[in-house]
């Protein structure tokens, strides 16, 4: 598993704002319209600096956003395509959607992270099922 540094996971969003009107890569793309998608996060990318006086993390959110469009492009693990569209369906908003099973992405990233053992899709799943 991909683990960045705190600071390599801010540079590469700064840096594909930066981008943001040039030909970007692939997760860059996808990264770019998280961004867009968050427009109360424009002013801490336009300003790095302006990050350290935040209580919450836009950069976790954005990367959790990230590492969840990441897992809907391949359907991995395996049926998350399908959760994703059951919450699509209860909510009736893609934002809202994409937050509840975000919100099971961070417990199941959490509790792996806790007891030092990889992320279990298991538990990320029965997360999502008991959400209906």
């Amino acid at each position: 598993m991909f683990t960045p540094t705190r600071e390599e996971v801010r540079r590469f969003f700064h840096e594909t704002w930066r981008k943001r009107d040039s030909v970007l890569a692939g997760i860059e793309s996808m990264a770019l319209d998280i961004m867009l998608a968050h427009p109360q996060y424009h002013p801490i990318l336009e300003h790095p600096e302006a990050a350290e006086e935040l209580e919450e993390n836009p950069f976790l959110h954005m990367s959790l956003h990230l590492a969840l469009a990441e897992q809907l492009s391949i359907d991995q693990p395996g049926g998350i395509g399908l959760r994703y569209r059951k919450a699509l369906e209860r909510t009736g908003d893609v934002h809202s959607a994409l937050h509840v099973l975000m919100s099971c992405l961070e417990e199941m990233l959490m509790h792996a992270q806790q007891e030092k053992s990889p992320p279990d899709p298991d538990r990320y799943f029965e997360c999502l099922d008991r959400m209906r």
